[in-house]
């Protein structure tokens, strides 16, 4: 009995052993992927309001929310140097009071309805969104209609939110990174055009905005023929069109200015700016050009290419310049995707004493990108847009966001379901192809902030081209004063 218990023991031991053993991943190679799931949104609706204001829903009825974006065409290529900041002051303003509610009076309402709203400016576009659960949607609704259609930019705000805009231009005294960005949006586009400047304006521009000129702003591009509203969530067409024809079928149209700026000139030679901070322990670098506008047809081709070169923490910048040489904690690339050609940018904040090796890791990467690539990294690069592309439809938010796009962009209605097929069409041949159209590292800006006297020499020995040294001050401009 004794024997056959052991024996009996000893099977069931060498069966789970063999078991365990079979079921032991192979860890020499990488767990083949599933294909990235399509993207399936509910259908997209569209309709206007007697006024002729342009309305996309899209019904979510999981859970009991409803999220509504109002967009406006205005942005920073609708201002002049001299009134550069000014729809961002007046987006800032604009929720400050309305239909003779000040903003404490607003926002006590709004909290009590479980909601929020939020405003916002950008380069094309301004939005007033709402959050709200559906059974507060109406008394929500009717706030935001009165914010949208019936600010009163109350005086009494206009000190505070200029000031909070000059203590910012002084905190960018101490913040390499936004010297950076300042200067290389600058030197690659210049002053006069809308992409080169600051979104708050500067000490002049700040100080000089009236109330009077803020309304007569808004009278001007706040216009239904200039509009469009976005709505996402636990809401039917009919009703939701008999809510907000109620509330915004009477907004007025208007004669909007046409936007018109110079076209700018891309780079033609490689040009190196040191932007001076002493006794700076680090150097912020930024290389780039001028890139292409959004409906550019290589769209999903640069996505991968990016992808590959500087979006992933397995980029091969990232790999490069951290895990392989630990010059800095993170090295990355983007292309700002906008109606005109955005700017593409390398970046990355690294040692002082190592400031021209990175440089040259930097042009390594920037050059090898337009070789050809493997098959097993290109369906790396793909998988990772396709597979994460899902994560920025997850909330009724969320979707509403990527429906701005599409009125911005004038996307059509299949874009969003026909994205990760778009991505995983892209071939090794269409990726060279983009990288050697759009990967010119000899004609690229170079903008540096760090401390000149220890980084001047070792750079132009690089012999990278003609380098400009300047001040924060030349970049920034002078310290600002608060306004008393």
């Amino acid at each position: 009995m004794k024997k056959r218990i052991i024996t009996t023991v000893l099977t069931l031991f060498i069966f789970t052993a063999t078991l365990l053993i079979a079921q032991t991943p192979d860890r020499t190679k990488l767990p083949t992927l599933p294909a990235p799931p399509k993207l399936k949104l509910p259908q997209m609706v569209n309709f206007e309001l007697s006024n002729g204001l342009k309305v996309v829903l899209i019904e979510k009825h999981e859970v009991p929310l409803v999220q509504t974006n109002i967009i406006i065409n205005v942005g920073l290529v609708n201002e002049t140097n001299e009134k550069s900041g000014i729809t961002n002051l007046m987006m800032d303003w604009i929720d400050e009071g309305a239909a003779g509610n000040n903003s404490l009076q607003l926002a006590d309402e709004i909290d009590f309805l479980g909601a929020s709203i939020y405003s916002s400016s950008g380069n094309h576009i301004s939005n007033i969104s709402l959050h709200t659960p559906l059974a507060k949607y109406n008394d929500a609704l009717k706030i935001l209609s009165d914010i949208v259609l019936r600010p009163d930019f109350p005086e009494s705000e206009l000190k505070r939110l200029q000031n909070d805009r000059l203590s910012a231009i002084m905190q960018w005294y101490d913040e390499p990174a936004e010297i950076g960005s300042i200067g290389f949006n600058e030197f690659l586009y210049g002053k006069n055009h809308p992409y080169g400047r600051s979104a708050i304006g500067n000490e002049k521009t700040i100080k000089s905005f009236t109330q009077k000129e803020i309304k007569d702003y808004y009278s001007t591009y706040f216009r239904s023929n200039n509009a469009a509203i976005v709505v996402v969530g636990d809401v039917k067409k009919n009703e939701l069109k008999d809510k907000l024809e109620s509330y915004f079928g009477k907004w007025e149209k208007g004669n909007v200015p046409a936007v018109n700026f110079e076209k700018v000139k891309q780079v033609d030679k490689r040009t190196v700016y040191i932007i001076d901070k002493p006794e700076a322990a680090q150097s912020v670098i930024f290389i780039g050009k001028i890139g292409e506008p959004r409906n550019t047809k290589d769209y999903y081709s640069m996505r991968v290419m990016n992808t590959v070169l500087g979006e992933l923490f397995t980029s091969r910048l990232n790999s490069n310049l951290r895990e392989e040489h630990g010059y800095s904690y993170g090295a990355h690339s983007s292309f700002a995707f906008r109606k005109e050609a955005g700017p593409f940018s390398a970046y990355s904040s690294v040692q002082t004493e190592i400031t021209d090796s990175a440089l040259i890791q930097f042009f390594v990467e920037l050059n090898n990108i337009s070789k050809p690539i493997s098959s097993e990294e290109l369906n790396k690069g793909k998988n990772y847009v396709a597979l994460g592309y899902p994560a920025s439809f997850q909330t009724v938010s969320d979707i509403a966001d990527q429906l701005e796009d599409k009125v911005n962009y004038n996307l059509p209605d299949t874009y969003f379901n026909d994205f990760v097929a778009n991505i995983l069409k892209v071939n090794e041949k269409d990726f060279q192809n983009t990288a050697q159209k759009y990967m010119t590292p000899e004609k690229m800006i170079v903008v540096i902030v760090g401390d000149r006297s220890k980084i001047e020499e070792p750079i132009k020995k690089l012999n990278l081209g003609e380098v400009k040294v300047l001040s924060i001050k030349d970049v920034v401009g002078d310290m600002p004063k608060l306004i008393e």
